[in-house]
């Protein structure tokens, strides 16, 4: 059997972003800067949907709050919001209980029993999340994570032209003006593939291309995805199809959130629920250490079986005359399985 393009030693925590590791929604210290009313901006962007239908168009309700955003710059409420802004924003975000330091725990998971250590087994975190990716590279969890997909917006954007003409060199206020990058509940999906082919590490992969399963780079039954809810179903699927493991949380005491989860998990959307609390003794921290372990030990356990399937006994002496010799065939199939 030929080698695997990728050793899969790896293990992928894959987190959604509010609500899984937040309480609330990441856009809030935009709303604190700017003074703007952040329930009625989230009445409003609710309501876009349908009012746009009335209108004639159709719009994605998951992301249509990015273009309330940049209406609320264009006519001044946010003026001056740029990037970097949502970068220095991103560090005020407030965390559940036990982050960022659970994440830290869980790579040392990883590495804490020497089989672990002699398979040099490593667990990566991603972000894959329909909020701001700025945001959450500004915020204090990000040395943690190993990638971070987000919506993204642009400032300066190129003008009609652009590839016959050198740009001008023009002082402008750097404010955001055009949507970059857009991610909903269907698109995570995608970035589900591209930790699992490893084109998110190496450009040369298409997400898209055919490639079999053992020269992926993280395969599915090594990832755990935790999100908080229902809008985060069609990821749950993917993973669960394919081997891997299905959490989702809840804001603690919040009976709501509970009982949403809890037909998650009696429909067979998910394998566990528990708060979002990431403290060593809750019910989530024990149950996503639990399952990192099993991965651990089922990757041990399939890269050593294959290594033994790989090697050839090597010939031995026999241990008396009596015993038959090993016919010249037999010696030069033994010559080719050494080679």
């Amino acid at each position: 059997m030929p080698q695997g393009l990728f050793t899969q030693n790896r293990i992928a925590l894959i987190w959604d972003f509010d609500k899984t590791l937040i309480p609330g929604y990441m856009q809030q210290p935009i709303f604190e800067r700017y003074n703007i009313d952040e329930a009625r901006f989230w009445e409003e962007t609710n309501a876009m949907a349908d009012r746009y239908k009335e209108r004639g168009y159709r719009v994605s309700g998951e992301s249509v709050y990015l273009n309330h955003i940049l209406t609320h710059v264009r006519n001044g409420e946010m003026k001056g919001l740029n990037n970097s802004i949502l970068r220095e924003l991103g560090a005020e975000i407030e965390f559940y209980d036990g982050l960022p330091d659970f994440f830290r725990e869980l790579r040392e998971e990883a590495r804490s029993k020497p089989e672990y250590r002699k398979h040099e087994i490593e667990l990566e975190h991603y972000i894959v999340s329909t909020g701001l990716a700025e945001m959450i590279r500004g915020s204090k969890i990000a040395p943690q994570v190993d990638g971070i997909w987000g919506c993204e917006f642009i400032e300066n954007p190129l003008l009609p032209g652009f590839n016959s003409q050198d740009e001008l060199a023009v002082e402008t206020e750097q404010e955001i003006s055009q949507i970059g990058m857009m991610v909903d509940n269907t698109t995570k999906t995608r970035a589900l593939f591209e930790i699992n082919k490893g084109s998110n590490k190496d450009d040369a992969i298409d997400v898209n291309a055919k490639m079999a399963h053992e020269d992926r780079r993280i395969p599915f039954q090594n990832m755990i995805y935790i999100a908080d809810g229902p809008s985060d179903v069609p990821s749950f699927s993917v993973v669960r199809k394919f081997g891997g493991k299905a959490y989702a949380v809840y804001k603690p005491s919040n009976d709501a959130e509970f009982a949403q989860n809890d037909v998650l998990l009696q429909t067979n959307r998910i394998h566990a629920y528990g708060p979002a609390r990431y403290l060593g003794d809750s019910n989530t921290s024990m149950w996503l250490r639990l399952h990192v372990q099993r991965i651990c030990d089922r990757s041990v356990s399939d890269r050593e079986a294959n290594f033994a399937n790989r090697i050839a006994e090597p010939p031995h002496h026999l241990k008396d005359s009596l015993e038959e010799a090993p016919s010249e065939k037999d010696l030069e199939e033994q010559e080719t399985l050494e080679l």
